[in-house]
């Protein structure tokens, strides 16, 4: 029942309004009213903001919304990656349409970072060297990337959700690219959703972490860390067992190749 009424929510939200956001907005339209002739009463003096007519916004909402969220996949994830990738002292850094505003971002004050994706990117960024390509044809030679990162991304793909054609086999396709690519000797940090196999189309898939390790068969797993249901932060060295319990966990895989 639980995952029906999440489902019916996500359906909800895509096609028409988020329900959450609309029912804080009916709760926020009073205190709109109250506070707009509030502050028309109070604003006085010289150098007083005018409000006009043809600039209201009605942003109140905010006030019955979280702060913020840290209990997501994301929010754990890109600081595990970004922490590891400062341990490493890497100074050069390839990353695979993780991103932007969360790892790509943490990591660009202390690395070089070259980023690649299939949509386009206008940015002039210090560190930040933009490359439009595919993960399933990545513009890289072979073994010639000795750092290499891929969060929450290789279960988008062949999908059809960002652009790229549909393949059932999309991210198998884009494991043996990363496979490619990567120097002997080089660390693939690797994130995607864990649990009881799944499809969720067009979002995502969600992997049995076993399915993950045959995926990069021949690599050394040299950690496994999980974000599980709950999202409050990461289990460092979990057994695949307690990640299969998930819905929709978060593995968090370093390989060496």
């Amino acid at each position: 029942m639980k995952q029906w009424l999440i489902s019916c929510y996500r359906w909800f939200s895509a096609l028409l309004v988020d329900p959450l956001r609309l029912w804080a907005q009916y709760r926020a339209l009073p205190v709109y009213v109250r506070n707009y002739f509030t502050y028309r009463r109070m604003n006085r003096g010289p150098q007083r903001f005018e409000v006009q007519q043809t600039r209201l916004m009605f942003q109140t909402a905010d006030r019955f919304l979280p702060a913020g969220s840290i209990h997501h996949h994301y929010f754990h994830q890109d600081l595990w990656a970004a922490r590891a990738i400062f341990v490493s002292q890497t100074e050069m850094h390839v990353d695979v349409g993780s991103r932007l505003d969360g790892f790509v971002s943490h990591v660009l004050p202390f690395c070089r970072v070259k980023y690649v994706d299939l949509r386009p990117l206008e940015a002039n960024v210090q560190n930040l060297e933009f490359v439009q390509g595919s993960i399933t044809q990545l513009p890289f030679d072979n073994d010639s990337v000795p750092s290499l990162s891929c969060l929450h991304v290789i279960e988008h793909i062949g999908l059809g959700r960002y652009g790229d054609p549909v393949d059932p086999q999309g991210h198998q396709v884009a494991a043996r690219e990363l496979q490619r690519v990567l120097a002997p000797g080089g660390k693939l940090y690797f994130a995607t959703p864990v649990g009881r196999q799944q499809l969720y189309f067009d979002a995502h898939r969600v992997f049995d972490p076993g399915t993950v390790l045959e995926m990069f068969h021949g690599w050394e797993l040299e950690s496994f860390h999980l974000i599980d249901d709950r999202a409050t932060g990461v289990r460092e060295d979990i057994d695949f067992l307690l990640a299969r319990q998930c819905t929709y966990g978060c593995g968090l895989f370093v390989f060496t190749k």
